[in-house]
């Protein structure tokens, strides 16, 4: 058995609110990394196309307030 598979074991049998646990630092950690891909992308220049769209469809008025106001 692998490692993967030892820990997949361990988390199987761990107790509702341990299992709990471990569910909210996976969601922490992969927040975190999403964040910091973000991040690097961002001061890459990766996402610089999405301010040129939405430049262009607001020159376009194609843009509407979200959330829409009521």
């Amino acid at each position: 058995m692998g490692r993967v598979e030892q820990i997949e074991a361990a988390i199987e049998g761990l107790p509702p609110e341990e299992y709990r646990r471990i569910v909210q630092w996976f969601r922490v950690r992969e927040q975190a990394r999403w964040d910091a891909q973000l991040d690097a992308d961002s001061s890459e220049g990766k996402l610089d196309f999405l301010f040129d769209e939405a430049d262009n469809e607001s020159a376009q008025g194609l843009l509407r307030e979200w959330p829409t106001r009521s």
